[in-house]
């Protein structure tokens, strides 16, 4: 039973299902938060991801993985970063029937209830540090340092991973040039996060948890950090394997395993599969399409968005606050598109330039 259990869930893991499988999964909860963070539907979602730890640890291979030293971190970082976002999302449709109802929120009524700093914060902080101080000696004695032997340039680990936290950079690697993976969208992340209290400063909905009043600042928010980072490191952490090849959760790790890869830009499948004619010796003619094609996803979403869907964001922000956002928001949904496109159609590049090294 448990064996065929494995076999399934080694089946049906492939990038395309994880990643389509998560966003589901989280359009699900933002569309649904009242009911994804009632008791019963959260406890029941707790016990599938501890009976499926529970399974997973009778297997030596996944055991060896999730328990080893510089993995164990990452496993838990699933549990704490999860219990917070649901607590957040819970106290914040808790706080939006309360407004429903004409009640004062949450935080409202907790500041009727004033008290000092000093001592009541300061001793619950320091209980907190003393805690930690000796949840850190605990961890320090049951769990070994990661330490390996004096680097060898000799000989390169297989799979040779960056940190944990490098890990989500180097697997938008398989997908991009590293100029873009590893320069320019983590670029964009920072000013991304710096430029939101700018473009967010509505402040009818500050001071409180509530959901419905920002509804899609928070959407996109957690979509950047579940989906394009947090899922991306657990990816690289658990599932990539020697040669950065994909392998299920239950699947051992074999260095001889071959994936046949035909990655071909989008230049090949016009001139070459498509009108079935050679490339063209100049790269303005070669890569047109991909150009014109990267200016239309930038250029045309922008302006329909502002007269559709985003018309009540586009007056209240202003044409340059709202087109730095859109900006942000398209570059972002870059990330997951150039992945579908690569899965499905094993597409390389949209825009390849090797003469003056630029491939998007």
């Amino acid at each position: 039973m448990i064996g065929a259990f494995k076999n399934f869930i080694n089946s049906i893991s492939s990038p395309v299902t994880i990643f389509t499988g998560a966003v589901a999964g989280f359009f699900l909860f933002v569309k649904f938060p009242r009911q994804a963070t009632s008791p019963k539907v959260s406890l029941a979602l707790l016990a599938v991801v501890l009976l499926f730890f529970g399974i997973g640890l009778t297997d030596e291979h996944f055991r060896s993985i999730v328990t080893t030293p510089d993995n164990v971190p990452i496993v838990g970082m699933l549990f704490v970063f999860g219990y917070f976002t649901w607590y957040a999302m819970r106290k914040a449709v808790v706080n939006d029937r309360r407004i429903e109802r004409g009640e004062p929120t949450i935080e409202k009524l907790e500041t009727d209830e004033k008290v000092l700093v000093f001592p009541y914060l300061i001793f619950i902080e320091f209980v907190i540090a003393l805690a930690y101080a000796v949840g850190l000696v605990l961890w320090s004695i049951f769990l070994k340092a990661p330490l390996e032997e004096p680097a060898n340039p000799t000989v390169s680990p297989n799979p040779s991973k960056a940190p944990w936290y490098f890990l989500g950079l180097q697997e938008m690697l398989v997908y991009f040039d590293p100029w873009i993976a590893g320069v320019v969208l983590p670029t964009l992340i920072i000013i991304g996060l710096c430029a939101i209290p700018y473009l967010d400063r509505d402040s009818s909905t500050s001071g409180y948890y509530s959901f419905k009043g920002r509804k899609a600042v928070i959407s996109v928010y957690l979509f950047g950090f579940w989906i394009l980072w947090i899922l991306l490191i657990n990816v690289g952490t658990f599932l990539r394997g020697p040669n950065w090849n994909f392998f299920g959760p239950f699947e051992v790790w074999d260095v001889h395993k071959v994936v046949p890869l035909v990655n071909v830009n989008l230049s090949d499948l016009i001139f070459i599969k498509g009108l079935s004619l050679g490339l063209p010796k100049q790269w303005f003619i070669r890569e047109a399409p991909g150009i014109l094609l990267v200016l239309f996803y930038l250029a045309v979403p922008p302006a329909i968005l502002a007269k559709t869907l985003f018309k009540d964001v586009y007056k209240k922000l202003g044409p340059a606050r709202y087109g730095f956002l859109v900006m942000l928001l398209l570059l972002m949904c870059a990330l997951p598109i150039k992945m579908y496109l690569r899965w499905t159609f094993n597409l390389k590049y949209l825009i390849a330039i090797p003469e003056f090294f630029f491939n998007i």
